[in-house]
């Protein structure tokens, strides 16, 4: 909770808007949630953008309150129509134009920035609703058989425009009725649970698995990433997602031992043995293939035991980025165990950090100065164990060794604290601040400890060629060979294809550095056109013929999904070089 403003506080969008808005679709979360910036962030802000208390007192952007119409007709024949009522129910396939548009946007900002202007584009033209696996695998034999488009609407979290339906058709919203657990195994230690089932529901079923389940014992799920409370299992698993926790835990790859998916070639069922040597993994050849191959219905995962008394928070200063880094790869070259939480700011990150979590009102803001740890430079390091009570308190004791003897000044787990309250809700701040015309988005890619430097400079400089943007970027699911680089950028920017332009030159910074496209993120069809270049034209030809197999009249999530269905000339259109 924010402190008062001793100052002007520009007056954020608070308290209940229409249900039927646009706004009720592009705002992230609870419709009763906001997060406001705290005054030194506020004030920060305006330095940056050279704005002053008067520009904030009329907003920027449409709110959004308008009630949802266009006039995009639907395609469907009313026998199609009439068939998925049969498979599903009556009430359960929509049409209006509110249920259309609440599956077309994902999460990106050029989403929203499109949402605001009321661009209507790409819309499903009706929306179903299953209850079993058996109505989706009918649905998808149905549609294979008529070549009606097939997408999936899980969380809504896609920040790859990942569920946008460019070809009409048909999204299976699986939030409402496509979220239950199937079977809890406690020998085995695993669960097998519908696609639609959303983070926050899997973990309270599982921290009350001796209540629900008779188990011994409760568990975790250990996956939490920052759009948990409103991203669901089956978007996690075709977007090959990773959690917040995964240095421990792992990403989703690490944690789904068990897929079913209806394909347009019949249903695709994987075993569920740890390991095995049986050929490629089919399970991993559906994992990450983002609904073009077909519909993830049931997944099987494995669980943890849930044991929150044994976390041991730490945070530390490090003096500079270089020095950091190494700490960093000490920590996981060293074979004391991995962290849960592993997150390290860079210099501009740690700057806003400090203000986002309070440590600026704090004394450690004098201390800092006594120690010599200069703003601009110093980086923040912060994160928490997992697992048995030695392991933890042992792996936390390693931690600490490596950081004093890279010159950490420890912060204690007083700051992690504070990051673990907004580690859910930092999201919630994009809304308020773009209703004033400031934007906040994201980009991550994949680096080894040997590029790290290279990515972190080259993909700066061309986010910071903009002028008066801020590029916050962490280390985060860190490994003992690299990390993941998450860029944050925030920017004064209101037109969509502005956007898209600038969103587009990090893609082209990413890939020109030697990274990878993506850690977590997926590919979906924002990043679809560089897919081929990152991995090379005889390995793409792999996903193609994998396509081809599995959805030979290209139903599946088509309109360049991973790249697939887009010809070279468009490529280069969308990538920005014609």
């Amino acid at each position: 909770m924010s402190h008062a403003y001793k100052g002007f506080e520009p007056k954020w969008i608070k308290g209940e808007f229409p249900k039927n808005s646009y706004r009720s679709i592009f705002k992230w979360g609870d419709p009763l949630q906001i997060k406001i910036p705290k005054e030194s962030l506020y004030k920060m802000l305006k330095e940056t953008f050279h704005l002053d208390d008067e520009f904030f007192k009329e907003y920027k952007e449409n709110l959004g309150f308008d009630k949802v119409e266009y006039d995009i007709p639907i395609k469907l024949k009313e026998n199609q129509i009439k068939k998925f009522k049969e498979i599903v129910g009556e009430d359960y396939v929509r049409t209006d134009d509110y249920a259309r548009l609440s599956v077309a946007y994902g999460k990106t900002m050029y989403d929203i920035l499109r949402l605001r202007n009321k661009i209507v584009e790409n819309i499903p033209d009706a929306v179903i609703y299953p209850d079993t696996k058996e109505q989706i695998e009918k649905i998808v034999e149905f549609c294979s058989e008529e070549k009606i488009p097939v997408y999936v609407y899980g969380g809504g979290s896609s920040v790859t425009r990942g569920v946008e339906c460019t070809r009409g058709g048909i999204s299976l919203d699986m939030r409402l009725r496509f979220n239950k657990v199937i079977s809890f195994n406690e020998i085995d230690q695993t669960i097998v649970v519908e696609a639609g089932m959303s983070g926050p529901i899997l973990e309270e079923v599982l921290n009350d698995a001796v209540k629900l389940f008779g188990a011994k014992r409760p568990y975790t799920c250990g996956h939490f990433p920052q759009s948990f409370e409103y991203s669901s299992v089956g978007g996690w698993v075709v977007t090959r997602g990773a959690g917040q926790n995964s240095t421990y835990y792992g990403t989703i790859d690490d944690i789904v031992i068990g897929q079913e998916y209806a394909t347009p070639k019949g249903n695709i069922k994987t075993d569920t043995y740890p390991r095995k040597a049986t050929g490629p993994d089919i399970g991993h050849i559906m994992m990450g293939s983002e609904g073009a191959f077909g519909v993830l219905t049931h997944v099987t995962l494995r669980v943890f035991r849930h044991m929150p008394e044994t976390i041991k928070r730490f945070s530390f200063m490090f003096k500079d980025w270089d020095t950091a880094q190494k700490a960093a790869r000490e920590i996981m070259q060293s074979e004391g165990g991995y962290p849960s939480v592993f997150r390290l700011s860079d210099p501009e990150e740690t700057r806003i950090m400090l203000r986002l979590y309070g440590v600026d009102d704090s004394p450690l803001r004098h201390l800092f100065k006594v120690r010599n740890f200069k703003e601009g430079d110093m980086c923040l390091f912060l994160g928490f164990t997992n697992g048995e009570k030695g392991f933890s308190k042992n792996c936390a004791k390693v931690v600490k060794k490596v950081a004093k003897a890279h010159g950490g000044m420890s912060l204690t787990g007083i700051v992690t604290k504070s990051w673990e309250k907004g580690r859910f809700n930092d999201p919630y701040m994009r809304d308020t601040m773009q209703d004033f015309g400031i934007v906040t988005d994201t980009m991550e890619c994949s680096v080894n400890w040997s590029n790290m430097s290279n990515v972190h400079r080259e993909v700066r400089a061309y986010c910071k060629s903009r002028p008066d943007t801020i590029c916050m970027t962490h280390m985060s699911h860190v490994y003992p060979q690299g990390a993941n680089l998450y860029f944050i950028f925030i920017a004064k920017m209101s037109d969509p294809m502005e956007y898209k332009n600038y969103h587009a030159g990090i893609l082209d910074a990413i890939q020109k550095s030697g990274a990878s496209m993506s850690h977590h993120h997926g590919i979906g069809k924002m990043f679809g056109p560089w897919l081929e270049g990152y991995i090379g034209r005889n390995e793409f030809d792999i996903f193609r013929a994998l396509k081809n197999h599995f959805d030979p009249e290209n139903i599946m999530n088509p309109g360049g999904t991973l790249g697939l269905d887009i010809e070279e000339n468009e490529k280069r259109f969308l990538r920005g070089k014609l």
